[in-house]
């Protein structure tokens, strides 16, 4: 019997504001531990929390740039639950009156593109950090009260790749939005996974399997690739499965089960007292609206359709936004877009890397590179001379034209003094014309090597190719 797979995702991101959700301690990785704590992030009695307004900002745009909806009305809640890195033993989340609703996230997965549809996007705190040592444990609770955005997809995700894809795409798009700088290394992404296997074309949803301890997007895929086949085999064998909470073993590859699980958890949600209705007004929508930025997919699309590039020079340009913008401040002037992209990505990246600059440190305007390629395509400079215009170019900031001339760089294609040096050539070479003569469709290279010797490099190639065959036929 043939199984398919049905994943969900709750991903959970760190906000990218200065201070934390509640209060005004610092949102900063790496401090020493319990320093960026008030008594509002410990949970002390008689303090009450104040909305980061920044926080609430980014959650709407997170929804505007997935597509979603912004209710006209949102509310907090509190989670109430007891886990030693929750100082106030409830978190304040969102539960039936979230800040976002719905969307999508869409992405190019084996070939063509996909989209999955989210639930919703609510906006919570997170939790403190426990650290487990050899005879006693301890809280950093730095972390707590940080504003964190748990974005739930539908069950429409099928494997684990497909899961992988979703993942490094949402997280594009918030980085793109400048909703999350996404740092994994820093914990500012994690991911539950929601799993479950059913018999191919069966409507009904199998057994849901949670996981958890997902701190990297290949974790994600690598636990997928374990528990998909654990589940089919269970039942292959007769077996029944259960809901359950499993945990993600990095280092041994495997899934390991924490604990059975009811239909749901009693949370006994109730709104939070301490916290008004959130009901944006037109203004502030606005302004949030002004922020929305075009997404990576659709910048990747527009630059294979208005420039006509192939996919992985407009890939370039969607991971590297300011080479991309770069590239655009020159490429709609220009004739032939793809001949600009081949400096910019293949010539100035390069560059820009090894010397450890950025595109703010070039000496030159970005119309030098534009000069630079009509004058190769005007045939007043070869490729080979153009490397060498670029490096004093980038080198010194002058224009290439200024360079061409002051170093007497400008190619032959007077047709009369390529003749004198291809009959030259022929007739000290006999072999290699002969042996073109013969067929030999390479010998042409060394003759071509010969004149462009004999022009000390500056005979236009493609002249001299065009000469030599018309004398050798």
């Amino acid at each position: 019997m043939e199984y398919e797979a049905v994943i969900g995702l709750e991903t959970h991101v760190q906000l990218k504001t200065r201070s934390k959700m509640w209060c005004g301690c610092a949102n900063a990785f790496g401090s020493p531990p319990n320093t960026n704590v008030c008594p509002v992030c410990l949970g002390m009695p008689g303090v009450l929390p104040v909305p980061n307004e920044e926080a609430l900002r980014l959650t709407a745009l997170t929804g505007l740039l997935l597509q979603g909806e912004v209710p006209a009305q949102a509310k907090f809640d509190r989670k109430n639950y007891f886990y030693p890195d929750v100082p106030k033993n409830y978190q304040i989340t969102q539960y039936d009156m979230p800040s976002t609703k719905g969307g999508w996230v869409e992405f190019e997965f084996e070939g063509s593109l996909r989209k999955v549809k989210l639930t919703r996007a609510h906006l919570e705190e997170d939790v403190g950090k426990s650290f487990h040592f050899d005879r006693h444990s301890g809280v950093d609770f730095n972390r707590a009260g940080v504003p964190l955005l748990e974005i739930v997809s539908e069950p429409e995700l099928t494997s684990a790749d497909m899961a992988y894809a979703y993942l490094n795409a949402l997280k594009d798009i918030l980085v793109y939005g400048k909703v999350s700088d996404c740092d994994m290394e820093k914990g500012m992404v994690r991911c539950d996974v929601n799993v479950s296997v059913r018999l191919a074309g069966q409507k009904k949803l199998g057994a849901k399997i949670e996981i958890k301890n997902m701190n990297s997007f290949s974790g994600v895929r690598r636990a997928l690739v374990f528990e998909i086949p654990r589940q089919i085999e269970i039942l292959e064998s007769g077996g029944k499965l259960h809901q359950e909470t499993r945990r993600w073993d990095d280092v041994a590859g495997i899934t390991e089960s924490m604990r059975t699980k009811e239909e749901a958890h009693d949370y006994r949600y109730f709104p939070d007292p301490d916290l008004p209705l959130l009901a944006p007004t037109a203004a502030w929508r606005n302004e949030v609206q002004s922020r929305v930025v075009e997404l990576p997919l659709a910048r990747k699309q527009r630059f294979l359709s208005q420039y006509q590039l192939p996919d992985g020079d407009a890939q370039a340009f969607v991971d590297d936004v300011p080479l991309g913008d770069y590239f655009e401040s020159m490429a709609g002037q220009h004739p032939h877009p793809k001949a600009i992209a081949n400096w910019v990505i293949n010539n100035l990246r390069a560059k820009l890397s090894e010397s450890a600059e950025t595109l703010e440190d070039l000496k030159f305007p970005p119309s030098g590179i534009a000069e630079l390629v009509k004058l190769v395509e005007a045939g007043t400079i070869s490729t080979k001379m153009a490397q060498d215009v670029f490096a004093e170019m980038y080198a010194g900031g002058e224009a290439p034209g200024v360079i061409v001339e002051k170093k007497g760089l400008a190619q032959v294609s007077d047709t009369g003094a390529i003749e004198a040096f291809c009959d030259q050539a022929i007739a000290t070479n006999p072999g290699p014309a002969a042996d073109y003569k013969a067929g030999k469709e390479a010998a042409l290279n060394r003759l071509k090597g010969q004149v462009m010797k004999l022009s000390r490099g500056k005979a236009n190639p493609a002249l001299v190719g065009e000469i030599l065959r018309q004398k050798l036929s």
